[in-house]
């Protein structure tokens, strides 16, 4: 399996000219996979038009994920009204379902393509109590109904992890953080591959 990485900004909270905010694209199998996206990756992402099947967001600080809407409007001007583009599935922690309804709605924006949030429920233990804040009852009544679709996943006691992705020839777990805010990172594992033994010349051989 073949993965190719970009970085598209490590500039963190204080970007420059010549470093974007934090943004990676995961290049497999003609898929394109964005983690993360602070302001300026739709700018960044011009540089090779990929198209973004998947997102990942580690956190809900502003310079990993307020480029988000943009991102998501550009996407939607590349595309054809009559095209059939394939949804985008967003990955993100609680809270960032309702953030992505309300700023499209209040932009009045219309996206050509579908969009599915899943958002993982975090742990009180993954920032300091302070600052813990529970986003659960945010999407409710109305908004809950005319917001986009996703799944809630909860944390697997057992594996430890949030299953996210899982094909023929990889898994995607998220993986709990500390920091000021509750956080997560993402592991992509390759599945075990049979290996290819040639059986003709094995009985040649003995």
């Amino acid at each position: 399996m073949s993965l190719e990485i970009t970085f598209l900004g490590t500039g963190s909270a204080f970007p420059s000219p010549s470093r974007g905010a934090p943004a990676l694209v995961l290049r497999r199998a003609g898929q394109c996979w964005l983690f993360d996206c602070g302001e300026g990756t739709q700018t960044q992402l011009m540089r090779s038009h990929p198209r973004i099947s998947k997102i990942f967001i580690t956190h809900l600080h502003g310079d990993h994920f307020f480029g988000l809407p943009g991102l998501l409007c550009t996407l939607s001007l590349q595309s054809s009204p009559e095209g059939s583009r394939a949804p985008v599935d967003i990955f993100g922690p609680l809270g960032l379902r309702s953030f992505l309804w309300r700023s499209l709605e209040l932009s009045h924006s219309q996206l050509l393509f579908p969009y599915a949030v899943h958002e993982l429920v975090p742990t009180p233990d993954q920032c300091p109590p302070e600052e813990f804040k529970d986003f659960s009852g945010w999407d409710a009544g109305e908004a809950l109904a005319r917001g986009p679709p996703g799944r809630v996943l909860h944390l697997d006691p057992e594996e430890d992890s949030y299953l996210l992705v899982e094909d023929e020839e990889l898994v995607v777990r998220a993986f709990r953080l500390f920091h000021r805010v509750p956080s997560f990172g993402f592991v992509l594992e390759e599945k075990p591959r049979p290996g290819k033994l040639d059986v003709q010349k094995l009985k040649d051989l003995g």
